[in-house]
């Protein structure tokens, strides 16, 4: 009798294990299938050319006349404000992941994905990643943009290598908050959540004034933010040369964001699959 019920856990556990398939091509399908949702309706393109082009000059006019008060970092205001735009632009691509698995979750879809034999964190895992990919189209646009207007790269040529890191990691810790969101919401209008946490905390950081030029319970709450230090790592080089210690806060800033809100997700998460 032991070794029968032996034989069947045995039996029942290789059963298990070969329902189990490699994770990273479901991934890479996965992020496909984004792309392809991309490529088949332009009009989602759009929002992804448009805002960094919009923010880029927006910004920039409007606040031009800062670069003549005494102890502002720059003379040329698109050294500024390029590297906000960019960011900004990146962290708001998580919207099409949090409509994305917002649609899914609403058609049915998303519970024809978890009864795959894929691991349950392949699923997250590529809507971070498409994100994250997908921060390259605000990158180019907002470097154009800036090159053609006059921007300069003081710190040499990895200056924009640190643009798109941070880019990227904004990209993939805004796509960790709109899935959490959304997997507790279950509604693709729930991206209108994400996108206000997003310009909250975008504007409540170094954004468009630095914080020695801020006044009243701004620059308190600047200092605070996690997202000071990575837009000081996405400017790195593009207001003077590229310092260790205006760097490596925001690395720290982004891994410790990143562990956060991947824990927020997975909770979310646990909710639809328990």
């Amino acid at each position: 009798m032991t070794a029968t019920a032996g034989t069947s856990q045995s039996d029942s556990n290789d059963l298990v294990s070969s329902r189990i398939i490699a994770p990273w091509p479901v991934i890479a399908m996965m992020i496909n299938r984004s792309f392809v949702s991309l490529r088949r309706i332009p009009v989602a393109v759009i929002p992804v050319l448009v805002m960094p082009m919009f923010f880029t000059l927006a910004f920039s006019g409007t606040f031009e006349g800062l670069t003549k008060l005494p102890g502002y970092p720059t003379d040329n205001i698109l050294n500024w404000m390029v590297p906000y735009a960019c960011v900004q632009s990146a962290g708001l691509g998580a919207l099409s992941v949090a409509f994305s698995l917002g649609r899914d979750l609403e058609g049915g879809f998303y519970d024809r994905l978890l009864m795959s034999p894929a691991p349950r964190w392949t699923l997250p895992t590529s809507g971070v990643l498409w994100s994250m990919l997908r921060s390259l189209l605000p990158l180019t646009v907002t470097l154009t943009i800036g090159l053609l207007g006059g921007m300069t790269f003081p710190g040499g040529p990895l200056t924009p290598v640190l643009l798109g890191i941070a880019g990227a990691g904004v990209a993939g810790i805004a796509a960790l908050w709109a899935l959490g969101v959304v997997y507790r919401l279950k509604v693709q209008s729930a991206g209108g959540l994400v996108q206000i946490g997003l310009f909250v905390a975008m504007f409540l950081s170094v954004g468009t004034v630095p914080i020695d030029l801020q006044q009243g319970w701004l620059p308190s709450v600047a200092r605070l933010n996690p997202l000071t230090p990575i837009l000081g790592l996405a400017r790195a080089g593009f207001i003077g040369t590229i310092e260790w210690a205006e760097v490596w806060p925001g690395f720290v800033s982004m891994g410790v964001l990143g562990v956060l809100f991947a824990w927020f997700a997975y909770r979310g998460m646990r909710t639809l699959d328990p």
